[in-house]
């Protein structure tokens, strides 16, 4: 692999660093604490050659950290730029000597091309590798796990958008869709009360929350018009294939007790999910909506005795944490609107946003540290 040469093993380099930065600043023990090598290996062959022809490219880890350093303090990639130059704590972080300067913004869509040109698997493999090093660096992870969906509005002016369609034109976003995100009771100036839709433009994100750690563990995309409750399989296999739960953990639970139990509101609350949650023995704690408890057969017995069992009363006590998290990532990390256009974009956007508050958390736990809300300072 033959990278571009840095000098932040010289006196530009640790030197320096070592002097001015300190030790608990977030973005020093983010550097030190995960081993971005392994994030290397893996965007590799993404590279002509594998890197080992051609002109040298900088490592793709350095880019990968200049991402992360763009969605935790939610900087366009041209400020980005900026921070890199003049901020020492980001420079180090990122990995470059104090006298280096930054990878400019094309450097870094080239880099973004080349995770998008190898499809969410490859997204998917970096968000996974995060999870892995919480793992090994001590993180343990709880027995519940919170489902839900979060929309991100579209970037797009909607009437200027409409009026492309008027002339036969395509929308800026094609992807983007109509959804609704919940209903609200509203009173008229005669003071009749009516159920209104709140609707939005644009997408959602799927994610499944250990409760916890409050780290999102698993996480799918797709449309605003989309239902939330048919992702739910998928988001709970990528859990499992994770194996979240370590063998100590497990046999401390009792054996009549469910290995994992998953939290969801009324819109989970499907057939098919309960069957699936009962099929791979997993607690079952999706709201289950009032209509199925005051059904005049016997049906209502079993959904009854579901919402008397334990798994069901832990799983709803604590279902509003994933709400915080989608709050978070919203007011601190620009996650209310889309960064770009299209489906595949916008899932590049939402794997890093969640990675970035992964981090956060991780280092939370293992290290005692907390990010500072608010704008880099030069």
């Amino acid at each position: 692999m033959a990278f571009k040469k840095h000098t932040n093993n010289s006196f530009f380099g640790d030197f320096l660093y070592e002097s001015i930065i300190p030790k608990n600043h977030f973005l020093k023990v983010a550097r030190e604490a995960i081993d971005w090598d392994r994030f290397t290996k893996k965007l590799l062959k993404h590279y002509k050659g594998k890197a080992e022809v051609g002109r040298a490219p900088y490592n793709p880890s350095i880019l990968l950290r200049m991402l992360f350093v763009s969605y935790l303090y939610n900087i366009s990639e041209r400020q980005l730029e900026e921070s890199v130059n003049f901020n020492l704590p980001v420079k180090y972080f990122v990995g470059l000597g104090v006298d280096e300067k930054s990878p400019d913004h094309s450097t870094l869509t080239y880099f973004k091309e080349r995770l998008l040109g190898g499809g969410s698997l490859t997204l998917e493999k970096i968000f996974t590798e995060l999870i892995i090093q919480a793992k090994k660096l001590g993180v343990e992870f709880g027995q519940i796990q919170i489902v839900d969906a979060t929309h991100t509005h579209a970037d797009i002016n909607i009437d200027r958008d409409n009026g492309r369609k008027k002339k036969g034109k395509q929308s800026v976003d094609k992807d983007a869709r109509w959804g609704v995100k919940h209903n609200k009771k509203v009173k008229d100036d005669n003071g009749n009360i009516y159920t209104q839709k709140q609707c939005f433009l644009g997408y959602k994100t799927h994610s499944s929350l250990n409760e916890k750690t409050g780290i999102v563990t698993s996480l799918k995309v797709s449309p605003g018009n989309k239902y939330d409750g048919h992702y739910f399989p998928s988001l709970v296999k990528k859990d499992q294939r994770k194996k979240l739960l370590p063998l100590k953990t497990q046999k401390r639970l009792k054996d009549q007790e469910r290995k994992i139990i998953y939290a969801c509101d009324r819109g989970y609350d499907d057939g098919e999910n309960h069957t699936f949650l009962e099929e791979k023995n997993l607690g079952d704690a999706i709201k289950v909506v009032s209509t199925r408890l005051t059904k005049k057969d016997k049906n209502k017995d079993i959904w009854i005795k579901l919402t008397q069992s334990d798994n069901y009363q832990k799983g709803l006590e604590v279902r509003y944490k994933v709400e915080r998290k989608f709050g978070e990532s919203k007011k601190h990390h620009g996650f209310g609107r889309a960064k770009y256009r299209s489906l595949n974009k916008y899932n590049l956007q939402a794997n890093f946003t969640f990675m970035a508050l992964n981090l956060k958390e991780i280092l939370k736990i293992t290290a005692g540290i907390r990010l500072k809300s608010g704008p880099i300072t030069l």
